[in-house]
């Protein structure tokens, strides 16, 4: 419509015939099958009476009489109601009321309407007297002692009004509360009889439904249930109960009921997992829910021919975990973990006085590993802690293990005169001691109260917890403030279940837990894992007169500091999580902060777009190449980025395979560590394992993204892992004691020099390397002017391929071991934060991410997925037959209203009505059809389907235009040639033969 906003849309039962009621006052009427827009119109002036001298403002409702189809009730912003002939062409009655009018509902019978006001109030009209209603209530004003009329309280936006055969009617209605209960949320009030029952809502109403046991207006409508949107939610309560519970949603409406900190995909794993999740789900569920099936049930499901199970796992930002079952199209959560319950409750107040790094959500959870064949979960928060959890299908009442670890790492020269020289970390397998100044109080940043030292950020309960069946916290691991400096954010995390070890890092250095053992076998820092191997050669430094300036420039260094390392508060990340868009300034913003940012109170001077971001890491990587010794001490902290256990060769020419632990950095050094664990299983629970770095360094351009090995034959080669037994079952026999292994040992025939391939990707490029001998067989730089976000290594159709998502937004596979470029396809630029950390591949070709806080993106780039992609989506409709209509008897037939049949196409088609002016709206045409319905109901066929249908709607316009520019040619071509003739007819001519 050209000329004014729609207000209000009515389609009676079985018409095709939509009334549109608009802003100016007026109603049109539209053809739903071609739409085409029908002449006749009701215009407001004929509507109201001619004596009125205001215009009585939108069109706020538009019914048809249950009594009569040929009646069509308009209600009027300004307290107007009009009845209006549509046969006749003019209004049957007028009501007036002095409040403004915001919804009107009939009663069944057609003799009767309810009409809700700004005041709060509700009016009941009857058809025979208009002049005033007969009856007037505000249902939630408060009564006047000396018989006033009771106060006025807030707008009753909607009401309706349904009828029952054996009860009292059902009026329910939103809004309408007193203005003196300010802080109330948005409520449903459903008055059954003289019960009033005040439903609050979590979040504002947009709108509600009420779903009856009959089509037909003109029936007693008995109503079952209403269905409520909610801003970011859809509810349904159950009316046929007295207490109104709601019904259990089985649709995941609520992903961000906290914001999404970081996602995780999982496509063809174990069968058994998601029936096991969802049992142990369903015994958390809240109770209270209405004991009736979901009432909604519309549409089909399609699974097509795809049978692998996935999962989608999230971590947000209160502590929560939730497991999702993503197979096929459907996304139904299976169970959620609440990570928070390991840790006491923070008390009011004591923000401050406590050794918190972020002072929102302290428990937002920041990294995940989940290991589906042994069910081993592992989760780092923001807080610096690292959960190790196992799952157990019986419920445990026990003690929470919990360990600290010291990870603080810095060269400085000695400044006082006897210093106290110590390791720097209490671990006696740390090999290579340095020197720590402990006495330089001038060289502290300045804080309050005592400095904090060896105490971790939060407090792990200390009494038995009980644990229900599910994930039950196995162990604790946190990281703590060293000399008053706050332990920096956990960047990477491993598990292998079969080793039992967990491992993890920052920019300070790597740690390495036995979670079986409940000891810490490695706590050291960065430097110190390369020993002599160190291809830097850092010189001590003297002692800097603000330890702020060297985290300053680690956090200016690159995606070094971006994508996976997080020594920031994650509070900046998913704030833009809950923002649609960000501007690109929020990407270097983000990367930027760290967690002393605030108590600190550092200034980080920001690049002012991507572009210059862009530049900085360019130069970044040079100057972290360079030797000299200045660039070297601005880089001195080396995150670790990437972390893999591996049953590898960890020396050069090694003659057989043995635990490994791959560790990556943010400088592109790969180290690896050697572990030494017991020899048979009876000795893992008492005997020491020991890790060692081996000496092996490799390097690539730019911050380590991810590792894999192949075997010989180019097979991906998984970590071994232990097959999942219960912990706590109640047959403890030695059967069900005894681990069991599985390990996935390469070939190591003799006539073979080398056995197995490592892929190694940092986020600039990939490099394939042989081992034992170390060769490296191939390299591809992937780009040179930006840098990958994620990078995963995936079997797509039997084989193996290397997925790279880039930060300009393209989506990238490389062949294994070859590194031959498959795919390069220009997807989606990353505009903000919620992208890039949660972006994740997995096999068969498929990716996610969150396109909005609310929205879970799925794609795909394998060619067989996209072939079954269409018989996937299902059916949107299915074929209903129409329910009889009550026999309404002679005597109804005689008296209750209007016996001739009401013809819509003989009153509003163009033989009758006529055109409507085209000054009025335009017809936009679509895809049209139940075809084009399904085709735009979801995923990357409505993508795909929107993108259609704004390239014809492009090429409709060029086609129209290239029409317009051919007719202006061929008048310009009559008038050209017609110029020409009367040229020639007049040339000889002299001035008196005209």
């Amino acid at each position: 419509f050209f000329l004014s906003r729609i207000t209000y849309c009515h389609l009676p039962f079985q018409s095709k015939w939509l009334y549109v009621g608009t802003e100016r006052g007026n109603t049109h009427i539209v053809n739903i099958e071609s739409f085409i827009l029908s002449g006749y119109v009701i215009m407001w002036n004929k509507a109201i009476e001619l004596s009125t001298k205001t215009h009585p403002g939108p069109v706020v409702h538009l019914s048809d009489s249950p009594r009569d189809e040929g009646k069509l009730l308009i209600g009027y912003e300004n307290g107007t109601v009009v009845l209006w002939d549509l046969r006749s062409k003019r209004a049957d009655l007028r009501a007036y009321y002095d409040e403004a009018i915001h919804s009107v509902a009939w009663h069944h019978e057609g003799k009767q309407f309810m009409c809700s006001h700004s005041d709060g109030s509700l009016t009941l009209w009857n058809l025979k007297s208009p002049n005033r209603p007969f009856q007037t209530t505000i249902p939630h004003g408060k009564i006047q002692r000396d018989g006033k009329k009771p106060e006025s309280c807030k707008p009753i936006l909607k009401v309706e009004y349904k009828t029952c055969k054996n009860s009292e009617p059902f009026v329910i209605f939103s809004g309408g509360l007193s203005y003196d209960k300010a802080c109330r949320r948005p409520s449903l009030t459903i008055m059954h009889g003289k019960a009033i029952t005040v439903l609050e809502m979590d979040h504002p109403i947009v709108d509600f439904l009420t779903l009856c046991e009959t089509p037909y207006p003109n029936e007693f409508q008995e109503p079952y249930a209403v269905v409520v949107l909610l801003e970011k939610d859809l509810i349904v309560v159950d009316l046929t109960q007295s207490n109104f519970p709601i019904f259990e949603n089985p649709y995941p409406i609520d992903i961000h009921e906290s914001p999404v900190t970081c996602t995780e995909y999982f496509a063809d794993c174990p069968p058994d997992l998601i029936p096991v999740l969802y049992s142990v789900g369903a015994k958390h569920k809240k109770q209270g829910y209405s004991n009736k099936e979901w009432p909604i049930s519309g549409g089909a499901w399609n699974l097509g021919a795809q049978t692998y199970p996935e999962i989608i796992i999230t971590g947000h930002a209160d502590g929560s975990v939730k497991f999702w079952d993503a197979s096929a199209i459907t996304l139904q959560m299976l169970y959620k973990l609440k990570t928070s319950k390991v840790f006491e409750k923070q008390k009011l107040g004591e923000g401050k006085a406590t050794a918190e790094i972020v002072e929102e959500d302290p428990f937002a959870v920041q990294m995940m590993y989940w290991c589906p064949e042994s069910r081993i979960f592992c989760v780092a928060g923001v807080s610096a802690y690292v959960v190790v959890y196992r799952f157990s299908k019986h419920e445990v009442n026990t003690e929470i293990a919990s360990l600290e670890v010291r990870l603080q790492y810095e060269v400085e020269d000695i400044i006082t005169p006897e210093p106290e020289i110590i390791p720097p970390f209490p671990d006696a397998s740390s090999q290579l001691p340095s020197l720590k100044s402990l006495s330089g109080s001038t060289n502290t940043v300045a804080c309050e109260g005592p400095m904090k030292d060896s105490i971790p950020c939060l407090s792990v309960k200390t009494r038995p917890v009980r644990m229900p069946p599910g994930y039950q916290a196995d162990l604790v691991i946190q990281l703590v403030w060293v000399d008053g400096e706050p332990p920096q954010q956990i960047t990477s995390l491993a598990v292998n279940s079969a080793y039992g070890l967990v491992a993890f890092g920052n920019c300070n250095g790597l740690a390495v837990v036995d979670f079986m053992q409940k000891t810490v076998l490695l706590s050291m820092g960065t430097l110190d894992l390369y020993g002599s191997s160190d291809p830097y050669q850092r010189q001590p430094r003297s002692p800097r007169k603000s330890r702020q300036f060297a985290a300053d420039n680690f956090c200016m260094r690159g995606l070094s500091n971006f994508y996976p390392d997080l020594t920031k508060r994650i509070r900046t990340s998913y704030q833009s999580l809950t923002e649609l868009s960000d501007s690109p300034v929020s990407l270097e913003l983000e990367r930027c902060k760290s967690p002393t940012s605030v108590k600190g109170s550092r200034k980080l001077s920001l690049p002012t777009d991507l572009k210059t971001d862009l530049e900085n890491r360019e130069n970044s990587f040079s100057r972290s190449r360079s030797s000299s010794v200045s660039s070297i001490d601005r880089d001195s902290k080396e995150a670790i980025t990437a972390l893999y256990f591996m049953e590898s060769f960890a020396r050069k020419n090694d003659s057989a395979v043995s635990p490994c632990l791959w560790v990556g950095t943010g400088l592109g050094m790969v180290l690896i560590l050697s572990l030494n664990l017991p020899a048979s299983d009876d000795l893992r629970q008492s005997e020491p394992v020991m890790v060692s770095p081996s000496g092996t360094v490799l390097t690539l351009k730019g911050a380590v993204l991810t590792f894999a090995c192949l075997d010989c034959m180019g097979t991906l080669t998984h970590p071994p892992y232990e097959v999942w037994r219960d912990p706590h079952s109640a047959d403890d026999g030695e059967k069900t004691r005894k681990r069991k292994l599985v390990m996935h040992s390469p070939s190591s025939s003799q006539d073979m020099g080398d056995h197995q391939f490592a892929v190694i990707c940092s986020e600039k490029q990939a490099k394939v390397f042989s081992l034992p001998s170390q060769t490296c067989l191939y390299v591809h730089n992937i780009t040179e002017t930006s840098f990958l976000l994620r990078a995963d290594v995936v079997t797509l159709c039997n084989s193996v391929c290397l997925a790279c998502f880039c930060a300009n937004g393209h989506i990238m596979t490389l062949s294994l071991p070859s590194l031959r470029p498959l795919l390069d396809i220009n997807y989606l630029p990353v505009t903000d934060m919620r992208i890039a950390r949660t972006f994740c591949f997995t096999n068969e070709g498929q990716a996610l991410y969150l396109s909005s806080p609310t929205e879970i993106q799925r794609l795909t780039y394998s060619q067989e997925m996209c072939d079954n992609l269409q018989d996937m989506l299902g059916d949107l409709f299915t074929p209903v037959e129409t329910p009889e209509a009550q026999n309404r008897g002679f005597l109804k037939g005689l008296f209750g209203g209007s016996g001739q049949a009401f013809d819509r196409e003989e009153l509003f088609g163009e033989a009758t009505a006529g055109k409507a002016s085209r000054s009025l709206a335009q017809h936009i045409p679509g895809s049209g059809g139940i075809e084009g319905v399904r085709g735009a109901a979801g995923g990357v066929i409505g993508d795909l389907t929107r993108a259609r249908i704004a390239l014809d709607e492009r090429g409709q316009k060029l086609g129209e235009l290239d029409e317009r520019t051919a007719s202006m040619m061929a008048s310009a071509e009559a008038f050209s040639k017609h110029a020409h003739e009367v040229m020639l007819k007049y040339k000889d001519k002299k001035w008196y033969q005209f």
